[in-house]
């Protein structure tokens, strides 16, 4: 299970008006998902890495039935719930808090804020979908009153199926939040120049 460990960078969340949540990868860490702060807008927030123990957030593909999944995933969601609450609890409203999120950490990221759908300030995946063999409606719910999503994926991708994306923009935009996908060809398992430009424009400039 997750132990509470949560990375803070940029601007000291005591006097932020922002604060964005970074997700990393499977076999990342904390501090390689924090790095991408220096090719985003977000100079003025709070940033937080919560990591995961072992360096993945659950054992098995994000295209497996979720109870293969468990434990992890449940605490690694609730690793998240934390981390908003630790951002919250210094007066940060949901409206100024921000994910953003890599391969693992992006469909994470997904699956967190679809469970609690709300006016974000934003959220980025750079790589992911929702969780599950199949997408779960009934694990979905809220209203994102146009909170803008950047999801970006190359096509193909190893491990992430272009064809989970497309269906977890359609679940997004049922949701009533801002969906912008963007689908490179052959791109590879990375992220690149033009999506961090699209995370900039689309997300954390947005006044």
């Amino acid at each position: 299970m997750h132990q509470k460990e949560i990375v803070a960078a940029g601007k000291n969340i005591s006097e932020a008006k922002k604060a964005v949540v970074m997700v990393h990868g499977r076999g990342g860490n904390a501090d390689d998902i924090l790095s991408l702060a220096a090719h985003l807008n977000v100079q003025d927030f709070a940033l937080l890495a919560p990591q995961a123990t072992g360096n993945s957030w659950y054992p098995l593909s994000f295209l497996a039935n979720p109870a293969g999944n468990e434990p992890w995933l449940s605490s690694a969601l609730e690793l998240l719930g934390q981390t908003v609450h630790e951002i919250e609890s210094h007066g940060i409203a949901a409206e100024n808090i921000y994910f953003l999120g890599f391969s693992q950490g992006a469909c994470l990221t997904l699956e967190f804020v679809t469970r609690h759908a709300r006016a974000w300030g934003g959220v980025v995946a750079f790589t992911g979908g929702l969780i599950g063999d199949k997408i779960y409606p009934a694990n979905y719910q809220g209203d994102f009153a146009q909170t803008p999503i950047f999801i970006g994926t190359s096509n193909p991708d190893p491990h992430v199926p272009v064809e989970r994306v497309y269906a977890t923009t359609n679940i997004l935009k049922a949701m009533h939040a801002q969906v912008t996908e963007k689908v490179y060809e052959r791109m590879g398992h990375t992220i690149n120049q033009d999506e961090m430009e699209q995370a900039n424009k689309l997300v954390f400039d947005k006044k």
